[in-house]
This record gives C-alpha cells, structure tokens and sequence, in this order.
C-alpha cells in the first residue's frame, strides 16, 4: 500500500493544470485547491513510473460485480487509446455547448448516443498511465496554450474538473478514449430532466444490461438490493 499525501499531490499538480482550472472549475479564479479536481488529468506525471494502469473512481459507486474484471477493459483499449471513460447520461453538455451547437446546427456534439457525442462522466476512470506518458498528442493536449485554442472554438466554460476537459478532447480526439459500457458507470442523477430538458433527457439517461456499477451522482439514493 503506497500512501500519497494530498497535499503533496496537488503542489505536483498544480503547475500542469492551472491553465485549465479557469476553464473547468466552478470558481471565478484559479485555486490551489481546485487542482486536485484534475487528478486524473496528469496522473501519469505525477505517479511512479512502475505504476502502469490505474483505476481511478468517485466515492458515491456502488458495486454489483467484482471491480477486478473492470482491469480486463485494459485490453480492449484501440491503438492510441490512453484513457477508459463512460458516456455522461445527462444533457449536461448539450446544454455546456449551446453556442457552438447553435453556430453549428450539423455538429453531433452534445447530442445523444449512439450517434451523438454527450460527452463523459469521470466516476469511473481507467487511466492506462504508461500510455499517457507515451502519447505525443495526449500530452500536447495540456499545453495551455491548446487548452486555450481548445476552449475557445468550443466556447467551454465548464465547472466539472477533469470531466469536462475529457468531455472537450473527447470532441476534437475521440481517438484518445475507450469507451465503457454504461453499465459500468451507471449515472443515477435526473437534475437536468427538471431543469429544462424533459423532452430529451431520456434519450441520455436509458441504459441497457445488467448494472456492474451503481453512480449516485448529485445525491441520488442507490437502489438497494
């Protein structure tokens, strides 16, 4: 068991991340403690290299099957892919890229799946470390300045940490990504079916096969058994 001190951690972090605090962070300004929201983000700059893979999840899950076999999605990662993540079944990010959707009435980004693009829940996060390390674009990706570059064509402004910045690579490098199976990230939160998207909530929020992994996101009771 290898112990890491948060605070040691987000001092590591925070050089990497702080450009795109602003961007992704629910603050006006750009916090110290904010960086340790984008954890997983540089992950494999700031753990040791024998580290390979990492397994990386929100504290409100609830486990229907053995957390082991999610390691065996490792293997069916594509060529170039560095990061395993779940679609967001919320329209969280038709609403996040309204004006870019709105100049670009064609675009698939924000919609729903499958042929859509809504964007991704961080709740569960498999993070192939060494290929972070050896991705060339992945690591270009944190410059600020194509943080920057990123943001603007987008017009993000987002408050979810590392979420949203996968969520805005994912757009522009879906390549970069495996995704899960909703099944195992299994988002529990209605929020935005009260707040403006009724009509279409449920074309994010249905998800097929049997749960692997309950996600009480937003303080959604999870069922019992």
């Amino acid at each position: 068991v290898i112990v890491h001190d948060v605070n040691e951690l987000t001092e590591k972090l925070f050089p990497i991340v702080e450009a795109m605090q602003k961007h992704f962070s629910a603050g006006s300004g750009t916090y110290y403690s904010d960086s340790i929201f984008f954890l997983s983000v540089a992950m494999h700059r700031i753990m040791p290299k024998e580290i390979t893979q990492i397994i990386q999840v929100d504290l409100d899950l609830k486990y229907k099957t053995n957390i082991r076999d999610l390691f065996d999605e490792f293997d069916n990662f594509s060529e170039g892919a560095v990061i395993g993540i779940a679609r967001e079944m919320q329209p969280v990010y038709r609403h996040t890229f309204w004006q870019y959707r709105r100049e670009n009435p064609q675009t698939k980004v924000g919609d729903p799946p499958p042929d859509g693009l809504p964007g991704f829940n961080s709740g569960v996060l498999l993070l192939n470390l060494e290929a972070m390390r050896q991705s060339k674009l992945y690591n270009q990706l944190l410059e600020p300045a194509m943080v920057q570059k990123l943001t603007e064509k987008y017009h993000f402004k987002g408050h979810l940490g590392d979420q949203d910045f996968f969520t805005m690579v994912g757009m522009e490098h879906p390549e970069l990504f495996h995704v899960l199976d909703c099944t195992w990230n299994r988002q529990l939160c209605t929020w935005w079916r009260d707040h403006g998207y009724s009509d279409v909530f449920d074309q994010y929020f249905q998800c097929e096969g049997e749960v692997k992994i309950y996600h009480g996101n937003c303080n959604t009771p999870i069922p019992e058994d």
